[in-house]
């Protein structure tokens, strides 16, 4: 099995986490970049788009992966700061459109059921398992860069999962999915 490159995005205006993973042989999980990418409240919205526009593409440019991972907004109460958060993952997706990425999304509690094993985890539990998983001395920082990898981690969870189901299927194609209970 040859290697998955990963761009995980969390979404955001003031800073936009990034973290890039790579899934190897045998399931096995490197580290191999994260950071922020800030904006300052002073600089007029458009400009503040641009920038997080092209410094995601430089990122595309620099690493190469083959798929952008964009978690998916969920906010209850504060309807400014989730119309600026969509602005800014709306310019993530189009980074990964425009630099001919598989764009793929996952809401917080998928990525917590993937990366935890229990969807309903505190930020703390998720770092945690960023840190093992990733095999990393500490905590990734700031928070965005490391709920950035934790969405990339997701993705290559979930990733296999799929090709596993797809190889599966293959070989038993009787109508009946037992894992599922239905007939396809």
């Amino acid at each position: 099995m040859e290697s998955l490159r990963i761009l995980g995005v969390d979404p955001g205006l003031a800073r936009l986490g990034f973290g890039i993973i790579e899934r190897g042989p045998g399931d096995s999980l490197h580290h191999v970049a994260h950071g922020c990418i800030e904006t300052g409240a002073d600089t007029p919205l458009p400009e503040r788009l641009r920038h997080l526009f092209r410094q995601l593409t430089e990122l595309c440019c620099t690493y190469q992966p083959a798929v952008m991972v964009v978690e998916e907004l969920f906010f209850s109460r504060n309807a400014t700061t989730a119309f600026t958060v969509g602005q800014a993952r709306g310019v993530a997706l189009l980074a990964g459109a425009e630099a001919g990425l598989a764009v793929a999304e996952y809401t917080p509690m998928q990525v917590k059921q993937a990366v935890t094993g229990y969807g309903r985890a505190d930020k703390r539990q998720v770092q945690e398992m960023v840190r093992l998983l990733l095999r990393l001395t500490s905590v990734p920082k700031p928070d965005d860069a490391a709920d950035a990898l934790a969405v990339a981690i997701a993705h290559a969870h979930a990733g296999r999962i799929g090709e596993l189901e797809a190889k599966l299927a293959l070989g038993k194609r009787t109508g009946w999915v037992w894992e599922r209970g239905r007939f396809r």
